[in-house]
């Protein structure tokens, strides 16, 4: 019957860090670096080199500049030229200057966006980029730069849709912080504690029963990790399937850049907890072979 219960009372314990271990990574994330401003900026700043947002500003910033050019049939002459004008402006420090300062401007927007009301999408606003790319191009001559609209112009990063589903979860795990994370070591240690404390008779008993509980919470930790992981792609192929076209790409690179240091957690946390499941049980087949067994007495 004890061992019964020991198997099923693992195997709770096993369910509850596996759902527990994703929860506790998402708050942690939100809270030290979608709600940090710099760490937000630090983590975009690589973008401005990223081929995929360099087209699609280049793209965003030719189209509504065409908008007002009207040249007859020297339309579309002329909207490549200015195209690769852009483009060649993206490849500049001065853009990545630009991108910076707009993505600090754009996260206090990104972060209202995400708590406020219903019907509202999450957009990274292009108007100070456009601002710098114009000047850029009014300086060094560049035909008709200087109709270049300075206006609200985004890159769509979350759908009004999927924005409302996602502003619940979001304003929970920002209430939440760090403090998931540091429940769920707590409950992994005192798992393992009180195994200790209630395990079979001797110190024999007592250690294989502790090693039991942490070849179990490794195991967690490496099961809540890929849990974590499969969440992270789910959610990146709903979003961006709701995100117009024209953005897919440069939405995917800022989804991407934001996510980065949760993946590298999911494996952090994955090769943790396999490394701490495998010695776990190594150590355990040990303890079973050198510890000597209890006496019952007579």
């Amino acid at each position: 019957m004890r061992t019964y219960f020991s198997a099923a009372l693992s195997a709770v314990f096993l369910v509850l860090l596996a759902v527990l271990v994703p929860l506790s990574a998402l708050s942690a994330w939100v809270d030290l670096e979608i709600d940090d401003t710099d760490r937000y900026v630090a983590a975009v700043a690589p973008l401005a080199s990223d081929t995929a947002v360099q087209n699609t500003v280049a793209d965003l910033i030719t189209d509504e500049a065409m908008k007002q050019i009207d040249v007859g049939p020297l339309q579309d002459t002329v909207r490549d030229f200015l195209h690769q004008a852009v483009q060649s402006f993206t490849t500049t420090d001065a853009f990545q200057a630009a991108w910076n300062a707009a993505n600090r401007t754009a996260h206090e927007a990104v972060t209202a966006a995400l708590d406020g009301q219903s019907g509202e999408s999450v957009t990274i606003d292009l108007a100070p980029v456009t601002e710098k790319v114009k000047q850029n191009l009014v300086d060094n001559g560049v035909p008709f730069a200087d109709q270049i609209p300075v206006q609200h112009t985004a890159i769509q990063i979350v759908s009004a849709d999927r924005a409302d589903q996602m502003r619940q979860s979001f304003r929970w795990l920002r209430a939440a912080g760090v403090w998931p994370a540091v429940g769920t070591l707590v409950l992994a240690l005192l798992a393992v504690v009180l195994a200790w404390v209630r395990g079979g008779p001797g110190r024999r008993g007592s250690a294989l029963a502790a090693l039991t509980a942490t070849a179990v919470a490794g195991t967690g930790f490496a099961l809540g990790a890929l849990v974590l992981r499969g969440a992270i792609a789910l959610a990146r192929n709903r979003v961006l399937a709701e995100v117009p076209g024209s953005d897919t790409d440069g939405a995917a690179a800022v989804y991407d850049a934001l996510t980065g240091s949760l993946r590298t957690t999911v494996w952090i946390v994955f090769g943790t907890g396999l490394a701490v499941a495998v010695c776990a049980v190594a150590a355990r087949i040990w303890a079973q072979r050198v510890l000597p067994v209890p006496s019952t007495g007579a």
